[in-house]
């Protein structure tokens, strides 16, 4: 293989480094899970699809969804590993980024198999303190959490909206003992800080796709299946997940509607949404 840049390994063409996708390959709608057995079953639900890229962590299917263009890209589990995924998907052609992913509730009311639609994380991630102070917020896009809570209401889900926190650690960085029960001083009062504060559930790559969003002049959001509750101490791999897959499709018919409906321009607003309901 011909040398490439090392400041910026672009293989040709604009062919990426690492999700190996170039411009064409990718929708300007683009689905997050983490795991890359997830985006056969997001594409499942498509009108058509092909699978674009297979590389280390990440592999991508694009296709249609209801005439929504529609691609989706596995990021990796934590943050380090989707800040690059959401900086080769923006550079060949994405635009939207909706991680759809899993969760472990921290509130008791929230049941497992629900969903929680983020509208911000509270950045206890390394990745996002590599790319701006901690002080500058993590948060989905308005117009991305608005859609996700429609496709949730259209499709009966069950659902809650508020704020996450994404750590870089499942074990001791949420609260759980390490191998052989070690757990810094700092890790148990954790859980209950957050809890008091309102935080929904712990997730470990929100943070830094909202905050790489932000900075880069995209749109970003996340559904997240709830597997596991804290309080009640249940877990069940795999609860809610597909019904976190229907709802982040969903929201991509949605999101390419209102962006038709929009016009030229920038922002949704009520009144349009009147003008798409009254046209209707």
């Amino acid at each position: 293989m011909a040398s490439v840049s090392a400041r910026s390994p672009d293989l040709g063409g604009g062919l990426q480094y690492h999700i190996r996708c170039k411009p064409g390959d990718v929708a300007p709608y683009v689905l997050l899970p983490g795991d890359p057995d997830r985006v056969p079953l997001i594409s499942s639900f498509w009108d058509e699809r092909r699978e674009v890229a297979r590389h280390r962590e990440y592999t991508t299917h694009t296709g249609r969804y209801k005439g929504a263009p529609i691609s989706a890209t596995s990021t990796g589990i934590g943050g380090p590993a989707a800040s690059i995924a959401v900086e080769e998907l923006l550079r060949v052609g994405a635009g939207t980024l909706i991680r759809v992913g899993t969760t472990g509730a921290i509130q008791r009311d929230i049941r497992v198999g629900d969903l929680v639609i983020a509208t911000g994380a509270v950045r206890l991630d390394g990745a996002s303190q590599e790319y701006v102070m901690a002080e500058y917020p993590a948060l989905a896009h308005f117009e991305v959490a608005l859609a996700l809570i429609e496709a949730a209401e259209s499709l009966g889900a069950r659902y809650h909206v508020g704020v996450v926190a994404s750590t870089d650690t499942f074990y001791t960085g949420q609260s759980r003992p390490g191998f052989k029960g070690y757990q810094p001083s700092w890790s148990p009062s954790l859980m209950a800080d957050l809890q008091a504060a309102g935080v929904l559930s712990f997730e470990m790559e929100a943070a830094t796709v909202f905050t790489l969003a932000s900075i880069y002049g995209a749109r970003a959001g996340a559904v997240l299946a709830v597997l596991a509750n804290r309080v009640t101490d249940e877990f069940v791999p795999e609860a809610g997940v597909e019904d976190a897959v229907r709802v982040a499709n969903e929201a991509v018919r949605i999101l390419h509607e209102w962006d038709a409906l929009k016009g030229g321009k920038k922002h949704l607003y009520p009144s349009l949404l009147r003008e798409l309901v009254c046209r209707q």
